[in-house]
C-alpha cells in the first residue's frame, strides 16, 4: 500500500501539466490534471482506490461512476469494497435501453458519486438531479483531485457533500515539500 506522500508524489508526477486549457466549466486554466495518466495507471489507480476506503465510512447502496473519469475509479473501488455500481451517462443513449444509468435499479437507492477531477461541480450536479428525478438519494460525491475553484460550494448549495482526497493545493503543497 502506497503512503500518502507517495500517492501524491506520483498523481501529480504522472498527471500535472502546464500549457492553456479549456475547463469544462468553460474556464481557462494554465495548469491541469490529466486525470487519465492516473486512470490508466493500474498501479495508481490501485492506490487511489485504496485511499477511498476509509474516507467511505458512511452507508449508502451503489457507487454512481460519472461518465468518463468516475468510471474507472468506481470500477476500481468496486473491486476492493464489493459495491454494486451504476454508470451514469451525460445523456440517455438513443437506442438500446435508452438509459442514462445503467446497472442496477436506482430507485429508493442511496448513491455515492464518483468522479475524477471537480472545478465547478457542474456535471456532478447536473448528474445527481438526474437521479434524484429517478428517485435515487444522493448527500455525498467522492474526487480524487478537488481543484477548489468552487466546485464545493455549488455542490453543498444543492445538498451534496465532496469529499475529496486531495485538494490542488494540497497536491501542489506536498510536491514541493518533497523536492
Amino acid at each position: 500500500m502506497m503512503t500518502q506522500t507517495e500517492l501524491i508524489k506520483r498523481i501529480y508526477q504522472k498527471s500535472y501539466i502546464t500549457g492553456e486549457f479549456l475547463l469544462r466549466s468553460g474556464r481557462i486554466s494554465n495548469e491541469y490534471f490529466d486525470k487519465y495518466q492516473f486512470e490508466s495507471d493500474p498501479i495508481l489507480l490501485g492506490a487511489i482506490a485504496e485511499a477511498f476506503v476509509p474516507l467511505m465510512n458512511f452507508d449508502f447502496d451503489y457507487l454512481a461512476a460519472l461518465e468518463m473519469g468516475g468510471i474507472p475509479i468506481a470500477t476500481a473501488i468496486s473491486l476492493i469494497t464489493h459495491k454494486p455500481m451504476v454508470l451514469v451517462r451525460k445523456k440517455s443513449k438513443d437506442y438500446g435501453t435508452r438509459k442514462f444509468a445503467e446497472g442496477p435499479n436506482i430507485k429508493n437507492k442511496t448513491l455515492l458519486i464518483v468522479e475524477d477531477v471537480v472545478t465547478s461541480g457542474g456535471q456532478i450536479i447536473i448528474s445527481t438531479n438526474d437521479l434524484r428525478n429517478e428517485g435515487a438519494f444522493i448527500s455525498k460525491a467522492i474526487c480524487v483531485i478537488d481543484r477548489q475553484s468552487g466546485g464545493t460550494e455549488s455542490l453543498n448549495e444543492n445538498r451534496i457533500e465532496l469529499i475529496s482526497l486531495f485538494t490542488m493545493e494540497k497536491l501542489k503543497d506536498s510536491i514541493h515539500q518533497t523536492d
